[in-house]
């Protein structure tokens, strides 16, 4: 044999923190030492499986596919009581044993590779306990074609032998050979330097010859290379949640456990060199093949009366066909859709639009709302004429090239929307169709992040807390939401230009601070390795043959729920399943869906039957007028200050506006400044320029720009004969900007245009333009798609603004920022959100119109209505017991009081808790009860209530209550217990209810004095989000949620949340600040703050604290005068009149102020001065948000 050796027994980043070795070095790393081949056995699972083999197969080295399995002592199904110290195996059990044990095995042939993925996958499914863990039935049952050896010091044969066990030790691994055979079982040799391997591998050597089992010598590589050691001893520390300082933590003992190389082996095991010999043996035996790109789509079960898919496919299409354009259908319909079915026939795609057809079918007759189409698929003909899509390609000129390219085969790519609560539906209906083990979703897997690594590694070196928070800070900031890696903040790299330059103070602390020096280190080894795996947000594969046919799933069940209730998900990433040619699906869950569900159905319900959202007309001036003014806070993909700034920059007039502006509002064109030259352009402050004449035809529409990957497509087409095809091909390459690849393109271009009569100098120009604007372009077919849904929420927004918003606050009732700014915009609109009330609020918000409103609560002049809170929005309060309580309710009439309440409702429902939270909710405010009074008796009320009414249940009389039907009523009252007079003090109240609603509803402690709170402050925080990170601002507010941290030294600090009546932000006082400021810090005080913004860390907004002003007497404060900003500059008659109105109706002491003109501005008289409080939002319900000065 030769002096070479394969590495068997290998742990990569896939043994979740536990394996430091990345896949690219690994390989790589036995590559350079001539290795032939290389195993992968992590820690009972195969998800690194494909990486690996094409890894390896990309680097001339064989890959050997493996796992190392967790085994139970004896059956799957047993589930013992750990005791002692975690180990390597999981800890002792009460008997004695091992929680599980270790199991190294290999797949010799396709054979063995089926078995491996069946035993991965039945570890999770059936041995899930800890670990996924298989047992001697299943290798029995799946042992052909795969290899075995004993295993660590954590395998069955050996923990016999370090219990002094030597029978049980032969009979353990006796067993094991007669159900792998003679020569599929080897023996293992490890040697790290530890005692236990020492003392039993001669002992391992006799059992070998006992039973004629060849040696095996492997080393248990957990990292690539020696000094990847402490990285390693981190990743441990990290997955413990230890420090690396701890003595008792779990650990691996020596720094052995790297990939070595061949000679160490050779000179290791220099005794029995056949064990080395061995690992060439099991390389040249093994011989797994993985077959990717070749289409594995599921079978269409075919009504009777077609042969096939493609006939069936072809009949729904023109049957679609003539729905959507009429019995005589156009010819250009007739010829784009016979295309596209040939297309699509012939490269073996029917059955997956079957599959789509009929997924988004039974959404559509099961009233689950689904989204016009996303991606490149609104471009597909077919699709439109199936009702996979929603908006008409052949109108709004969307290339069906650009979703499947006929001279690139590639498995088309259908993104389905649905509303977000019925996603669960949606996958439980495709498993009931196709199998339940034929549906599985798919894993994904979270990796650390560099700033993450930065914590991490000073968290476990035992750093404060502010260590890891400066270095993480120094950190360059994120380039289009992705970190620069640690690596490029120390290593010039083209990719990582702007990082490296920014980068230059953490270089600087690196070399002057021994501490971070220290932190990066670790940090680096710690960085892009995997942390946990997770469930795809929208993936789901579909196949043709049982899943496990083709690839490992798992199954974690959660504590406390059934294991069959986990979700089955594929051991495989998304990119991988689409490699081996399988179906997936992307299932999304959109709550903008939900949203435009629930509105729909109010106003069916209460204002027009016939309302049809997906009916509106797509030219509404009310919608345009909406958009122009930027009034577009809860219209989807709209409400970022930038977006509805550069809104009211362009002014959108059509369908086709509202697309390209989600197009241009993105960091590519944005940077080319092309998001202004459209708006200028479209309105008349820019001339339109085409590079040429004949360009108008293609790119009219977007005003000379190349906004869409289409308008290339087309250029090309137009100026260089491109077939679409063609066309799509060029903008993928300048996409992936190869050198090679760019120099064919551009040669073929120019020729193209030479030949098409335009010239090789325009050919030349034109292609300068296409590379630089492919890269910013975006897909249309997406944006239209998207836009779809844009229009529509903003159309409801513009039309039935209560309910909208009523279903927008039911859709972010758990996430109170949002909840937040929407009730905020919700006051701007003249809007009023109602506390919950117990008779008439329903489970979700609910709109009032106007003339349902009690007569008791005052609306802004013009107001649309209001909105009651929904009762499962507040804390401590389940959407089954407010079921309860409506029932009740509708059944039996209001409750008059709450005694009654108390009597009528079911039991459950009177929770301690839940009706403490309802009080102080304010949901029986309108019963004239008194929010404290109640409080302080309610328990008492209901346990005396509820005594009554089980003694009743029970046939037992109360001596006063119950003494005939005709008095009871009367006599019960002579036992109630008094609800005291007594309320709490405003700031209390408040308090309380924002605790129990997580927001101010019925009133709120800045309204009365926003005009003299903004002249104390500098800016808004809402604004923040424009400013650049570390800006110093002022902003005033109210505390909440402060909170006293400790950092590791012990050094105090102090969080807390700053919000305003539209937006809140997390202040944070460090240490040094702390001491002079901790006397402000006061929850419910309304303050100014000096700070620093911090915008480095990920998307996270904040506040450094400098300076903390509490500001008081600002209710007798003189009044900032309120500035109006009417469309048009000097109001007409009209709008003077409805000012008047509404000055008339809201009179106060600040003066009104009118901007004429640039510069000119007019104050009204002592007669026209307003309340701000109330005033201020029905002057932008009535004149558009942007109209009142802030």
């Amino acid at each position: 044999m030769t002096d070479s050796f394969t590495h068997l027994h290998v742990h990569t980043e896939f043994s979740m923190l536990d394996g430091a070795a990345r896949l690219d070095e690994l390989v790589a790393t036995a590559v350079a030492d001539g290795q032939p081949a290389i195993g992968i056995t992590d820690h009972g699972n195969m998800y690194g499986t494909l990486e690996f083999y094409k890894e390896c197969r990309n680097r001339g080295i064989k890959p050997i596919i493996g796992t190392e399995a967790y085994m139970a002592h004896d059956s799957r199904y047993e589930r013992p009581t750990r005791r002692g110290r975690l180990d390597d195996s999981g800890g002792d059990t009460e008997a004695g044993q091992k929680l599980y044990y270790h199991l190294t095995l290999l797949a010799e042939n396709q054979t063995g590779y089926r078995n491996l993925i069946q035993l991965s996958s039945l570890a999770f499914l059936e041995g899930y306990y800890y670990k996924p863990r298989i047992d001697w039935e299943l290798l029995e049952k799946y042992s052909d074609g795969l290899i075995a050896t004993t295993g660590c010091l954590g395998g069955h044969v050996l923990q016999s032998l370090l219990r002094g066990d030597e029978s049980g030790a032969v009979e353990k691994a006796a067993r094991l050979q007669d159900i792998f055979g003679k020569d599929n079982l080897f023996i293992e040799l490890q040697d790290h330097g530890l005692a236990d391997q020492k003392r039993t591998n001669p002992q391992l050597i006799d059992i070998g010859k006992r039973i004629g089992a060849p040696l095996l010598a492997t080393n248990d590589s957990h990292y690539t290379h020696r000094e990847d050691h402490a990285a390693h001893d981190a990743l441990l520390c990290v997955q413990t949640g230890s420090l690396m300082s701890d003595a008792n933590r779990f650990r691996f003992e020596g720094h052995e456990h790297y990939l070595k190389p061949a000679a160490e082996m050779r000179e290791q095991f220099r005794e029995v060199p056949e064990a080395c010999d061995n690992t060439l043996w099991i390389a040249e035996r093994a011989d797994v093949e993985i077959t990717f790109g070749e289409a594995l789509l599921p079978n269409f079960p075919l009504p009777e009366g077609f042969d096939d898919d493609r006939a069936y496919l072809e009949h729904l299409t023109w049957e679609g066909a003539k729905r959507r354009w009429g019995a005589s259908l156009p010819n250009n319909v007739v010829e784009r859709v016979s295309y596209e079915l040939e297309v699509i026939a012939s490269m073996g795609f029917s059955s997956y639009f079957l599959v789509t057809w009929d997924l988004i079918r039974h959404a559509r007759d099961s009233g689950i709302r689904v989204g016009p189409g996303r991606g490149s698929a609104a471009g597909c003909a077919v699709a439109y004429c199936l009702w996979i899509t929603d908006l008409d390609p052949i109108k709004y000129d969307l290339l069906f090239e650009r979703f499947l390219n006929p001279s690139r085969i590639s498995v088309p790519d259908i993104d389905m929307d649905f509303d977000s609560r019925y996603r669960d539906e949606m996958i439980r209906y495709a498993a009931e169709k196709y199998g339940r083990d034929h549906v599985a979703q798919i894993i994904t897997f979270g990796t650390i992040k560099a700033r993450n690594a930065v914590r991490d590694a000073a968290r476990v070196l035992g750093y404060p807390y502010a260590v890891g928070d400066r270095v993480a800070k120094a950190m360059p900031p994120l380039v289009m939401g992705r970190d620069t890696p640690l690596k490029y903040c120390f290593e010039e790299n083209e990719k990582y230009a702007d990082g490296y330059k920014a980068a230059s103070e953490l270089r600087a602390m690196y070399e002057s601070d021994d501490d971070v020096k220290s932190v990066v280190d670790v940090a680096k080894g710690l960085e892009g390795l995997k942390r946990s795996d997770g469930i795809h947000a929208a993936a789901v594969v579909i196949t043709k043959e049982p899943v496990t046919e083709y690839l490992p799933i798992q199954r974690k069940p959660e504590s406390g729920k059934p294991p069959e209730d986990a979700p089955v998900v594929t051991q495989y990433e998304m990119h991988g399943v689409e490699e081996l040619g399988l179906l997936k699906m992307d299932f999304l869950g959109l709550r903008n869906l939900d949203v435009i569900t629930d509105t729909q159905a109010m106003i069916q319900s209460t204002i027009d039957p016939t309302f049809d959202i997906d009916s509106v007309p797509l030219e509404d001036a009310e919608t345009f007028e909406l958009l122009a003014r930027g009034d577009t806070i809860g219209v989807f993909q709209l409400e970022s200050p930038p977006m509805r700034q550069l809104l009211r920059r362009m002014a959108p007039n059509s369908f086709e506006d509202v697309s390209a502006v989600l197009a241009l509002y993105r960091p590519g064109p944005m940077s080319e400044n092309m998001h202004n030259d459209y708006a200028d352009r479209k309105n008349g402050r820019k001339p339109v320029d085409f590079f040429h004449e004949d360009a108008r035809e293609v790119l009219d529409d977007t005003f000379g720009l190349m906004i869409y990957q289409e308008s290339v497509m087309r250029v090309a087409q137009q100026f260089a004969g491109y077939s679409l095809a063609q066309a799509d091909n060029l903008r993928k390459a300048c996409g992936k900007k190869q050198r090679d690849l760019m120099v064919a393109e551009r040669q073929k271009f120019e020729e193209g245009c030479e030949t098409t009569g335009y010239g090789i100098t325009l050919g030349k120009q034109l292609f300068d333009i296409i590379e630089k604007f492919a890269d910013y372009a975006f897909n249309k077919s997406h944006t239209f798609g998207y836009g779809l849904i844009t229009y529509q929420t903003a159309y409801l927004k513009a039309h039935y603004p209560v309910e909208y918003f009523s279903a927008l606050l039911t859709s972010v009732k758990h996430n109170l920022d949002k909840a937040a700014i929407y009730l905020a915009d919700c006051r701007a609109s003249g809007i009023k959100v109602l506390p919950p009330d117990i008779n008439r609020s329903l489970s979700d918000f609910a709109p009032l119109r106007r003339e349902e409103v009690p007569d008791d609560v005052e609306l802004p002049v013009g107001s649309p209505g209001a909105i009651l809170f929904g009762m499962s929005a507040v804390r401590n309060v389940g959407e089954g017991l407010v079921s309860q309580l409506v029932e009740e309710r509708d059944e039996n009439g209001p409750y008059a009081t709450f005694y009654e309440f108390a009597e009528r409702v079911p039991e459950p429902v009177l929770h301690k808790r839940t009706v403490e939270s309802l009080i102080n909710g304010g949901a029986f405010d309108r019963l004239e009860h008194p929010r404290l009074g109640l409080v302080s008796v309610h328990e008492n009320i209901i346990e005396s209530t509820l005594s009554r009414r089980r003694e009743r249940d029970q046939g037992v009389l109360s001596l006063f209550g119950d003494w005939n039907g005709d008095d009871s009523a009367e006599i019960g009252r002579v036992e109630r217990i008094d609800i005291p007079d007594v309320e709490y003090p405003k700031a209390e109240r408040l308090k309380a209810e924002k605790e129990m609603l997580g927001l101010y509803v019925s009133d709120h402690p800045l309204f009365g004095v926003e005009s003299a709170l903004r002249r104390r402050a500098e800016h808004a925080i809402v604004d923040l989000s424009d400013m650049e990170d570390g800006s110093h601002v002022k902003v005033g507010g109210i505390i909440t949620a402060s909170a006293r941290k400790f950092t590791k030294k012990g050094d105090q600090m102090a969080v807390f949340t700053l919000e305003d009546l539209d937006a809140a932000v997390e202040v944070t006082v460090f240490p040094r600040t702390l001491a002079a400021l901790q006397q402000s810090i006061v929850d419910d005080r309304i303050v100014a703050v000096k700070a620093r913004l911090d915008r480095r860390d990920e998307s996270r907004l904040g506040l450094i604290a400098m300076e903390i002003e509490t500001l008081t007497g600002l209710e007798s404060g003189g009044s900032r005068p309120v500035r109006l900003r009417l469309p048009g500059g000097m109001p007409d008659r009209h709008v003077l009149e409805r000012l008047k109105a509404i000055i008339e109706e809201h009179q106060g002491d600040t003066p009104v102020e009118i901007e004429v003109a640039k510069g000119q501005v007019l104050r009204l008289g002592d007669g026209f001065q307003v309340d701000p409080s109330r005033a201020v939002g029905e002057l932008r319900v009535a004149f558009g948000h942007e109209a009142v000065a802030p």
